[in-house]
């Protein structure tokens, strides 16, 4: 077996071998014979933070699965699963903050059909962390009985994310954030990035493939991030913090609404393409009208994916932040390590002359406390506020 398919995962190697000899496992059990070590099953979790890679991965081992081959990378069955159109894939994205009872028990129907290919029926469940209770309790009875050739992918930050019974009956793949230099190197052979700006991307990016391939490859998304990172040296007084909230709220704003335009265009245009618009004919009207309804459940979906797009492109500025911080604290201790910021070396310096090491813990505790608060729903502005605050007085 190749492996070609996992070639999208820098630094990945623990996680991979355990991938591709339970890949080699399944393609045993098809054959009839014993699945041997590392073996198969059913339902798998795969964790780690942002930007470690976890769809990519499970994408990744989709293909090892319904590929003849093992996941050759260059098979039909290889490419209809690298775009998300193999008929036994379906693959899940939550929309909104957080995925519902009716949508799980859907989901659970779909995946007990038989595989049309012959090998597995493969769900692929992204941000399974966002299960409500309800769902999580939908999705564990389709665990625990699963249909013969259904395979379960689930990925979230981290398996205390699930609730124990879920995790408890999944096989856990623990991924890591991936070297710079790792990311540097996807990005300049795969993307054809300039090799110093993908290395700047993939440090400012802290390891986030995604991140730092829109950092290399979008001026706005740097100029966002720049002005996030001018936060510590702002928010020095009252007045000062509150208008650092006002501005990293519309900092996140913007980036929201640069990712959504991206994806809600491309949608209702292909749905309009799909009931027919511009044709005429018998059928039509009845065809437009059923368009129109269509259209507003598009809608709905889409203003739930705008605030929870929004939501986490706040919390990456806030990541980019402590980021900050943290290098502010490496330059306090004199630790020789890498720096995520280097390019702001002047500014790292300067605050760090001016502050003790106590003080940027606090800094970034507070940070981290802030975090919590948007996961709890707090009012974002008012998170925000507290936390430029106490940036100010640390």
């Amino acid at each position: 077996m190749s492996g070609d398919v996992f070639s999208g995962l820098p630094g990945q190697e623990a996680a991979v071998a355990q991938l591709r000899a339970a890949a080699a496992a399944a393609a045993r059990l098809l054959a009839g014979e014993p699945a041997g070590a590392g073996g198969m099953t059913h339902a798998w979790l795969l964790v780690g933070p942002p930007g470690s890679g976890r769809s990519v991965a499970a994408r990744s081992f989709a293909a090892a699965l319904l590929c003849p081959s093992g996941g050759c990378g260059e098979c039909p069955s290889c490419r209809q699963v690298r775009a998300g159109t193999h008929a036994d894939l379906e693959v899940v994205r939550p929309d909104g903050l957080s995925y519902g009872v009716r949508q799980t028990r859907d989901l659970v129907l779909r995946a007990a059909a038989a595989p049309s290919g012959g090998r597995w029926q493969v769900v692929l469940f992204e941000d399974a962390d966002r299960c409500t209770e309800q769902a999580a309790n939908a999705l564990l009875k389709a665990i625990e009985e699963p249909a013969p050739r259904t395979v379960w992918l689930l990925c979230a930050p981290s398996a205390e994310d699930l609730v124990t019974t879920v995790r408890s009956r999944c096989r856990v793949v623990t991924l890591r954030i991936p070297p710079s230099e790792a990311v540097a190197e996807i990005l300049a052979t795969r993307d054809g990035i300039d090799p110093a700006r993908a290395l700047a991307a993939a440090r400012a990016a802290q390891g986030h493939i995604g991140r730092a391939r829109r950092l290399a490859t979008d001026a706005g998304a740097r100029q966002r991030r720049d002005d996030v990172l001018t936060i510590p040296l702002r928010a020095n007084s009252l007045g000062n913090a509150l208008t650092s909230a006002a501005a990293l709220a519309a900092a996140a704003e913007e980036e929201a609404r640069a990712v959504t335009a991206e994806l809600d265009g491309p949608e209702r245009d292909a749905l309009r393409r799909a009931f027919g618009e511009g044709s005429a004919g018998k059928g039509v009207a009845k065809a437009v009208r059923s368009a129109a309804g269509a259209l507003k459940d598009l809608e709905d979906r889409q203003k739930s994916r705008a605030t929870r797009i929004k939501r986490d492109s706040l919390d990456r500025a806030l990541l980019d932040l402590a980021g900050f911080y943290r290098d502010v604290l490496m330059v306090q201790m004199r630790a020789g390590v890498e720096l995520a910021n280097a390019d702001r070396a002047d500014d790292l310096r300067a605050l760090a002359a001016t502050s003790a090491p106590e003080s940027t813990l606090h800094r970034i505790q507070a940070i981290m406390r802030c975090r919590e608060r948007l996961g709890a729903n707090v009012a974002p502005l008012l998170a925000l506020e507290e936390m430029t605050l106490a940036l100010a007085l640390c």
